[in-house]
């Protein structure tokens, strides 16, 4: 049997040292269970954390896409109202194109059509109407001939929209333009909608371009 004998506090941790076992034996007694198992169960806590965060994360990553979707979804929807509302402005507008007419003090003789519009284009081609302001025209959503009281042809061009844009008012007044080119006629810039962008104003107050109001 092997004596060993402590005197200093130095004594006893190269002792400890020097058998592993003695040191295990000691923490037991001086240690509760619940602190010797700590590290243990901090290493399990901190892996059960990593694990929910990697779940939480994927459940953030599965939601951001959906949300993403869901915002794609939506976008086209509006566009897709957008469009809806447009094409009813234009129905609108073409039903009421006499109406129209009528509160220019004109008299509606008919609407043209595309091939109609073809034809000027071939008989007086202005000079700079190509490409993409050629084709614009040609899509116009009303070109209209009327007459005013003397019996003098004039010309209607009106564009529609749910909420008229500057876009419709340059177009109104662009067509009228080509077709006063084409005819040597007057022709009057006309924008159909239930409502007007407000930095559109100025250009309606000041007879520039006519508004007629359709119905919501």
């Amino acid at each position: 049997m092997v004596t060993t004998t402590i005197n200093t506090i130095e004594d006893l941790v190269r002792v400890l040292d020097e058998h592993p076992e003695w040191l295990e034996a000691l923490r037991t007694r001086l240690l509760t269970r619940e602190l010797i198992e700590l590290p243990r169960r901090f290493e399990e806590f901190a892996a059960s954390v990593d694990q929910r965060f990697d779940e939480q994360g994927k459940i953030l990553a599965e939601h951001t896409e959906e949300f993403v979707n869901v915002k794609r979804e939506l976008r086209l929807a509006r566009d897709d109202i957008g469009d809806l509302k447009g094409l009813r402005a234009e129905s609108k507008a073409v039903k009421e194109v006499a109406f129209i007419a009528d509160q220019l003090g004109l008299a509606l003789t008919r609407v043209l059509t595309a091939d109609d519009l073809l034809a000027l284009l071939r008989e007086q081609p202005p000079p700079g109407l190509t490409g993409n302001v050629r084709v614009s025209f040609l899509r116009a959503d009303i070109i209209a001939e009327a007459v005013d009281e003397s019996g003098e042809t004039r010309y209607i061009a009106v564009e529609a929209s749910y909420t008229v844009n500057g876009r419709d008012t340059d177009r109104a007044s662009r067509n009228a333009g080509i077709l006063t080119q084409l005819t040597g006629k007057a022709a009057h810039a006309v924008v159909a909608g239930s409502r007007i962008d407000d930095r559109q104003r100025p250009v309606i107050e000041s007879g520039e371009v006519f508004w007629h109001e359709l119905e919501p």
